[in-house]
C-alpha cells in the first residue's frame, strides 16, 4: 500500500498530565491537561478531545464520500463526537465514542444508511473496530 500522508506529531513533558504537543509543520501546537472531571486542572486539552476532533473530521469526509457513491445530495452535514475515558474497578482505562452527525437534505433513514456506510469508510473507524464499543447516533436535520 502505497503511503499517501504521515502526520508527524512530538509530545514532551508528562504527556496528558502538562505535556506539550507539536505537529512537524507546526500548525498544531498545544498544551495538555487532565481534564477536571479526573482531578486535573482542565486547563488545556487531552488526548479525547484529539481523538474526538479528528474523528469527527474524517467521519464528516467519508460521509460526503458514502453520499457521492450513492448519487445522495446532502445540504449540510455536522457532527457531535463523544469519547469518554473510562477508569474500570479493576484499575484499567478504556475509551467509548458516540458519533452523532446530522445530515441535511435527507430523510432519517438515508441518514442512517449513510453513517453506516461512513463507518466502513472512515479510517477511524477502521482502526477502532472491535476495539471500543462505538454508537453511531445519525439524524436528518430539522
Amino acid at each position: 500500500m502505497a503511503v499517501s500522508y504521515t502526520a508527524v506529531v512530538d509530545v514532551d513533558g508528562e504527556g496528558r498530565n502538562g505535556g506539550h504537543v507539536r505537529s512537524s509543520d507546526g500548525l498544531l501546537e498545544t498544551g495538555l491537561a487532565i481534564p477536571k472531571e479526573f482531578g486535573g486542572a482542565g486547563t488545556a486539552t487531552n488526548p479525547e478531545q484529539l481523538l474526538a476532533a479528528g474523528w469527527a473530521a474524517c467521519f464528516l469526509g467519508a460521509l460526503r464520500r458514502a453520499a457521492a457513491l450513492r448519487e445522495v445530495r446532502l445540504t449540510s452535514t455536522s457532527i457531535t463526537a463523544e469519547i469518554t475515558l473510562t477508569h474500570g474497578d479493576d484499575g484499567e482505562f478504556s475509551l467509548a465514542a458516540v458519533l452523532s452527525p446530522v445530515l441535511g437534505g435527507v430523510d432519517q433513514a438515508t441518514a442512517r444508511e449513510l453513517a453506516e456506510a461512513a463507518h466502513q469508510i472512515c479510517p477511524y473507524s477502521k482502526a477502532t473496530r472491535g476495539n471500543i464499543p462505538v454508537t453511531i447516533d445519525a439524524s436528518a436535520a430539522a
